[in-house]
């Protein structure tokens, strides 16, 4: 399993889901967005239906009707309705994810604290690979 760490300095949080949604979803695969924040989960929701002029990445509420054929899916929880295979924290906290083949951890300073210690509590996790990634110059960067 992989677990990318994202330090949101520049751009809001909805703006790097869409970037990552869209990596995702070109990749065939589905993705679970994870926040106990509804309001954050509504502006994330506005911001993948919005992506682009010509496209746009459809999803959906967990709690809605058809959750199951949604590629992205957002929700409060990790049950994952959609089979997906990636999942993103997007409040910034992160929860131990079974059955994913990535996790992208999405952090700013008011919880960089915690994103590190998560970091430091992943050591010598076996078969885990773990990606630090900031901005710079407006580019998303791998520095760890």
């Amino acid at each position: 399993m992989k677990v990318d760490f994202w330090q949101l300095s520049r751009d809001p949080v909805e703006k790097v889901v869409a970037l990552i949604a869209q990596r995702v979803m070109d990749s065939g695969e589905r993705l679970l967005v994870v926040s106990k924040d509804p309001a954050q989960r509504e502006a994330i929701s506005r911001a993948l239906w919005k992506a682009g002029p010509e496209s746009f990445l459809a999803n959906g509420e967990a709690s809605a009707a058809g959750a199951s054929a949604q590629p992205i899916l957002l929700s409060e929880t990790l049950d994952a309705a959609n089979s997906a295979s990636h999942v993103i924290f997007a409040d910034g906290e992160y929860r131990a994810p079974t059955g994913f083949d990535r996790t992208f951890l999405l952090f700013g300073d008011d919880t960089l604290d915690a994103a590190r210690g998560t970091w430091r509590s992943l050591d010598d996790t076996d078969g885990l690979e773990r990606s630090f990634f900031r901005q710079e110059d407006g580019r998303w960067v791998k520095v760890a």
